[in-house]
């Protein structure tokens, strides 16, 4: 039986994810794990993150399963969710705090644009990008999709190329990046209803 780990390094809506994992997945193990061997051993990874991102990379490191992830994030299937996705680049406004620099840019905050509340929070439309129109992760799900965010900062690709999606709130902000064996999101596919229940199911299936 294939394995699905859930980081658990104490931050992140870790049994909801695992639910949803469950629920599309039932012929996999899914584990909410905080086991260094557990995620060495495992054949998908997802890094989930809720809060702010200084305390997850601190809570990152301080569980002794940095270096695990780094190694897991060169070979296997990695979704990262919220919080998740913004640690996988360089730097965040937020803290300021270091990222695991898995993809190169940042991650900045909203500014304090007229009319808009801040966090960005609820439900919003989610267009892929021209060029992922059709990537695995996308299947079934049709362009300008309501997703659920919940956030205050968003990120900066430095390359155009990982942008797999993006959502407009004031400005035009990436919503799902990608690179390689790795997807991420800023919104919560767990919150998402049947769109975000396609989404993990897309990630189950996915042989990049």
């Amino acid at each position: 039986m294939k394995s699905i780990v859930v980081v658990d390094y104490g931050m992140g809506n870790l049994r909801s994810v695992a639910k949803a994992l469950e629920h599309v997945a039932p012929q996999h193990r899914i584990m909410v794990s905080d086991e260094p061997k557990a995620i060495d051993h495992c054949d998908r990874l997802v890094l989930p993150g809720q809060g702010a991102m200084p305390d997850c990379m601190q809570k990152l490191k301080a569980s002794g399963l940095l270096e695990n992830v780094l190694r897991a994030a060169e070979t296997k299937p990695l979704l990262g969710v919220c919080i998740g996705e913004q640690m996988l680049f360089e730097r965040s406004e937020e803290g300021p705090s270091e990222g695991l620099g898995l993809l190169p840019g940042a991650v900045l905050r909203f500014g304090a644009m007229s009319g808009l509340k801040i966090p960005h929070m609820g439900w919003n439309r989610v267009w892929p990008s021209e060029s992922f129109i059709g990537h695995p992760l996308w299947q079934g799900i049709e362009a300008g999709s309501y997703f659920y965010f919940v956030h205050s900062y968003y990120v900066q690709a430095s390359d155009s190329s990982h942008i797999a999606a993006s959502t407009e709130y004031g400005i035009r902000f990436t919503s799902a990046v990608s690179s390689h064996n790795i997807f991420a999101t800023q919104f919560h596919p767990e919150k998402s209803a049947e769109h975000g229940l396609r989404l993990y199911e897309n990630f189950v299936r996915w042989d990049p």
